[in-house]
């Protein structure tokens, strides 16, 4: 019987590992992230099931070793031979003890980071998954149904035979047949779904079953910390530290109480399970259970639905025509599954990004250089320009440049029809994202990209806005759109540099015609002034100087009357008109001669100003 039970191990992990092998295959071959996730528990089953069997292993050669030394003392003929064994008496006992204070775990410590890295890299796995075609999902759903039946009978033997047996080693391989068998029969159900109609239930059901191992995984090291403080019984045999008790509860969950009452008995170390309390929490767990049950239901009866939100009311999966939708506040319906309420805010403002994949360490910079990515992606869009078109010499024909723009089109919208919103189309926050991105690419290829890049930027958000109203309100999405921005419009970073050399370039030019117009405006004026001042002191100097010429000949004319008229008085009176016109700033001091001898002082110096002496009264008036 014994021998039965090695060749029951061996046949075991030699199973797990074809299936392991073979699941790995079915499932890269139909896409089904569900069986990747039951290879990964499979292949992690194929080492338990080996590590067991060797163990198994080295307890058989230490049962036959123990019943050689027990013959070789019974037909001994000296009393005194092997009286007190030496350590070396027992090599299997010694391997057996090593490995299981060593390697075992080990082992499981190996166990616990595969568990946790496949974990890991399986959920981000299962996000790239494709869906598989109608072909690819037949096969792996009859391989995979295949497997199942065939990984049931084998658990389901072993599973019996160590409890028969008490073969406690045999536990973990048969607990991981049976949860391979039904994680294979729930993978066969998700390809059916698929099948069906419902390709992405295969990605729910793995995450399912990847949380499944993550649990399995701090199961592990939870047992590995407890066997540390656990207390060893003489005589009791130990639970092997690499068997998962939630295996094999899902393995077999018909055996969940007895299993709970053998783990807690194991674990403290006396029958937990013959106290009251626990007599009582098993004869009164049923009940428990449905009472929270219909509590549970109960509670589903009622719906509150918070302040700025609305929720549509459907029963079986139909709008109830009294109450289409529920209003803030406390409501009465069915229970669950009957009626079924989907809210949704409506007094929030939603938005979008439009041209970029936000990037949580860019977002919020407050500065956004051209030359400086400042998003996780950004989409460079086709913007026409209106100043570039050229003409192909050759052929003749006008081609029309364009430029690529980085934009960041930021889209604000309320739900004012909630009706249209949730029924109307499947995913309306995506179809808004659609037509809102559709609209802002016929726009930019419409209008210049200097216009939109400086003075035409608010024009440019207000058509949109109104663009993309019209867009939505031609499907019935049911939305108000509220605000359409351009945040960072900018060329594509690469080419930065060189547009912006562009754009300097563009404005010394625009600085250098502004410094000659400055100069023109400040110094055509004053030449003006002095052209026009010269033309007329010159045109004054000819003016008198033409007078002085006329008059001197009008004089010279009278003056030879005069003369003639009488000669001695004209030269008496040119005489005295010269000497009045010599003396005329000369201060003259008259002397008369007298015969008295007196002092005359003579102030010889120039007065700067007037004394009160010196001012000259009018004449009194009669």
């Amino acid at each position: 019987m014994e021998q039965n039970i090695h060749r029951k191990g061996l046949v075991n992990w030699l199973l797990l590992l074809a299936v392991s092998v073979a699941a790995v295959l079915v499932a890269r071959y139909a896409h089904s992230a569900a069986g990747l996730v039951t290879s990964a528990f499979l292949g992690l089953g194929f080492l338990v099931a080996a590590v067991s069997y060797f163990q198994m292993r080295l307890e058989h050669r230490e049962r036959m070793e123990q019943l050689e030394f027990d013959e070789l003392r019974r037909t001994a003929s000296s009393g005194t031979l092997f009286a007190e064994p030496a350590a070396d008496t027992f090599p299997a006992r010694r391997a057996r003890e090593q490995f299981e204070r060593f390697i075992v775990p080990a082992f499981s410590v190996l166990l616990f980071g595969l568990q946790t890295a496949g974990a890991y890299f399986l959920w981000r796995l299962v996000g790239e998954d494709e869906t598989p075609s109608v072909q690819q999902g037949t096969v792996a759903m009859a391989l995979n149904a295949l497997f199942a039946l065939v990984l049931f009978q084998f658990g389901k033997y072993s599973a019996v035979l160590a409890r028969l047996e008490r073969q406690r080693l045999l536990r973990p391989q048969a607990g991981y047949l049976l949860l391979g068998a039904l994680f294979c029969m729930i993978t066969a159900a998700a390809e059916v779904a698929g099948w069906a109609g419902y390709p992405h239930l295969d990605r729910i059901v793995a995450r399912v079953l990847l949380g499944v191992l993550a649990l399995v995984a701090v199961e592990n090291i939870l047992a590995l910390v407890f066997e540390i403080y656990r207390p060893r019984l003489k005589g009791v045999a130990e639970h092997p530290l690499y068997e998962s008790r939630l295996i094999g509860l899902l393995g077999q969950p018909g055996g969940l109480i007895t299993t709970a009452a053998q783990a807690l008995d194991y674990q403290f170390g006396f029958k937990v399970s013959e106290t009251w309390f626990y007599r009582f929490l098993e004869r009164a767990l049923a009940w428990l259970v449905l009472g929270q049950l219909i509590v549970l239901v109960l509670s589903t009866c009622f719906i509150v639905i918070q302040p700025g939100e609305q929720a549509l009311l459907e029963r079986f999966g139909q709008p109830v025509a009294s109450r289409k939708i529920l209003n803030p506040g406390l409501h009465l319906k069915w229970p669950w599954p009957i009626d079924k309420a989907f809210r949704y805010e409506t007094d929030r403002i939603q938005s979008f990004t439009i041209g970029i994949e936000h990037d949580e360490h860019t977002e919020h910079q407050r500065v956004l250089i051209w030359t400086k990515t400042h998003a996780k992606e950004e989409f460079d869009m086709l913007v026409a320009s209106r100043e570039q078109q050229t003409t192909n010499l050759v052929s003749g024909e006008q081609t029309v440049p364009v430029n690529l723009l980085a934009v960041n089109v930021p889209v604000q919208y309320q739900i004012r029809d909630l009706e249209a919103f949730a029924y109307h189309h499947a995913n309306a926050h995506e179809l808004i994202q659609r037509l809102a991105y559709g609209e802002v690419t016929h726009y930019l290829v419409s209008v210049d990209i200097d216009d939109i890049m400086a003075a035409g930027r608010l024009k440019a958000a207000d058509d949109l806005r109104r663009r993309i109203q019209a867009r939505a309100d031609a499907y019935g999405l049911g939305v108000r759109i509220l605000f359409v921005g351009l945040h960072g419009i900018h060329p594509p970073v690469k080419v930065a540099p060189d547009f912006e050399k562009v754009i300097g370039a563009i404005q010394d030019k625009e600085a250098t015609n502004l410094y000659a117009r400055a100069y023109m405006a400040t110094n055509l004026p004053v030449a003006r002034g002095m052209a026009a001042r010269t033309v007329n002191e010159a045109e004054s100097f000819r003016l008198r100087t033409v007078s002085a010429a006329i008059a001197s000949a009008e004089r010279f004319t009278n003056q030879l009357d005069a003369h003639a008229a009488s000669p001695e008085v004209y030269r008496l009176r040119a005489y005295l008109d010269t000497l009045g016109r010599a003396l005329g700033q000369t201060r003259a001091y008259v002397i008369a001669s007298t015969n008295q001898h007196g002092v005359v002082t003579l102030n010889l110096e120039d007065k700067l100003r007037k004394d009160i002496t010196d001012i000259t009264l009018p004449p009194a008036k009669n």
